[in-house]
């Protein structure tokens, strides 16, 4: 749904657009036509508007640091949680940073086999990392990532996006536990959904709608955290909360005068941290 959502958006949006994923289209292999006619007939309904809005907006804000982070020297990029991201197979800057993708071993067959049937080239520095986050301990992640390639002792930027509110808080921790070891200056960008008491009207009304149909599914929302709520996590596993960057935070504000039905609103934000040598991990 979320690939779905970034390729909606370069088709029943205005230019320019938030964010291009020119691959998103692809990716969805035959129900490309049936997800994105949905888009084309009921774009301005709020759960698919909503979708797009929350897609791009993400994807934007994490792609734009890790191109300042590369320009600094940082060349590891680990996408937990990567799905149908097609970053390593589309961005020019994929050549010179080396894209670790975690995700649960059964999605990253189907994402292997959907390369395969779409005639998508894996470029070698793609790194296909399969970890099951509920089932395997925070030791197994770094050791599968060690074991794929990725240097802990240099720095890397850690992206989690769409992922936590699936996940108990303990698995959370669990995954933190492993990025805080990660060298200095690694960055991490996660995002995470806010309580039902913090969302704005529209945000609530989009949970609502969303959080049944992710349940009738079989994956249902089960952790939500404030601001306040995320930094203190954080803070706990030595991490240094840099900023939390709501919808409306992560583009220029100018780019939010559109005609179109994209709008941000209150019910996700993107936490970025950063991992701090020992000697200066205070707040």
């Amino acid at each position: 749904m979320s690939a779905a959502a970034r390729a909606a958006h370069l088709i029943v949006d205005e230019t320019p657009s938030i964010f291009a994923d020119t691959l998103a289209h692809t990716f969805l292999g035959e129900r490309a036509e049936e997800l994105l006619d949905y888009h084309r007939s009921y774009g301005g309904h709020p759960v698919l508007s909503g979708a797009r809005t929350t897609a791009v907006t993400r994807s934007r804000y994490t792609e734009d640091r890790l191109a300042e982070l590369a320009g600094r020297g940082v060349d590891q990029y680990v996408i937990l949680g990567a799905g149908l991201d097609s970053f390593a197979y589309r961005s020019e800057l994929a050549a010179s940073v080396r894209v670790f993708e975690v995700d649960e071993p059964t999605t990253q067959q189907w994402k292997r086999a959907l390369l395969v049937e779409t005639g998508t080239t894996v470029p070698p520095s793609a790194v296909f990392v399969p970890v099951d986050f509920e089932k395997e301990s925070a030791r197994s992640l770094a050791d599968h990532l060690v074991r794929a390639g990725f240097d802990p002792g240099r720095p890397a930027l850690v992206s989690w996006l769409g992922v936590t509110m699936y996940l108990t808080p303990e698995a959370i921790r669990r995954t933190l536990a492993v990025i805080c070891g990660f060298a200095p200056g690694t960055e991490l960008i996660v995002e995470h959904l806010l309580p039902a008491g913090l969302r704005d009207e529209v945000g609530q009304s989009y949970a609502e709608l969303v959080m049944a149909a992710a349940a009738e599914q079989g994956e249902p929302w089960q952790t939500f955290l404030s601001i306040e709520q995320m930094d203190t996590l954080l803070l706990e596993h030595r991490l240094q909360p840099i900023e939390y960057a709501r919808q409306r935070e992560t583009i220029n504000p100018a780019e939010w005068e559109r005609t179109d039905t994209l709008r941000p609103f209150e019910l996700s934000v993107l936490a970025r941290a950063r991992v701090v040598a020992l000697h200066q991990r205070s707040r």
